[in-house]
């Protein structure tokens, strides 16, 4: 027999394979590892059931009407008002064509129906305030947002909601 070299141990893992302390690490590990990115990865069956929500910001006086197309198809698309909560939060140039005297029959009509389905509706205090707007001068269903069109977007997005702007 040859004798082994002073450097190696005589029982030395490399010989005899891993140890079961190694292996038992090893499998910890692995299986630590595939949980994390499973609870990463699948949806908490809370998370599942949740409603989504959603803030519309407009601003372009030109795109009221695809706006409120979007809201429309996106409440059938989730299939139903009671299947996602949606705020429409309208501020600059935008808000006119909210004005009671100045909103086409067309615009009137949806935004009721979106109101009355539970879409949020929030005006923007200061462009109410530079056009001279209160709330009796707008479509029914309008709140005033005080602090800001934009501010109230960013604390919805805080809030979990998705932003879009169409």
């Amino acid at each position: 027999m040859t004798p082994r070299p002073p450097s190696l141990p005589p029982s030395s893992d490399r010989d005899a394979g891993p140890s079961r302390r190694n292996l038992f690490g090893r499998l910890l590990a692995a299986s630590a590892a595939a949980l994390a990115w499973r609870s990463a990865t699948a949806p908490a069956k809370a998370d599942a059931a949740a409603i989504p929500r959603v803030a519309y910001h407009l601003a372009d006086a030109d795109k009221v009407n695809f706006v409120l197309g979007n809201i429309e198809n996106h409440i059938a698309g989730e299939g139903g008002p009671d299947k996602v909560h949606i705020v429409l939060v309208v501020h600059g140039p935008a808000l006119s064509f909210f004005e009671t005297r100045k909103a086409t029959p067309d615009v009137g009509r949806r935004l009721s129906r979106l109101a009355s389905a539970g879409v949020g509706l929030a005006a923007c205090g200061n462009t109410m305030q530079a056009q001279k707007l209160g709330l009796s001068d707008l479509l029914p269903g309008f709140v005033r947002v005080d602090e800001g069109g934009v501010v109230r977007l960013a604390r919805l997005q805080a809030e979990g909601y998705a932003y879009l702007r169409p």
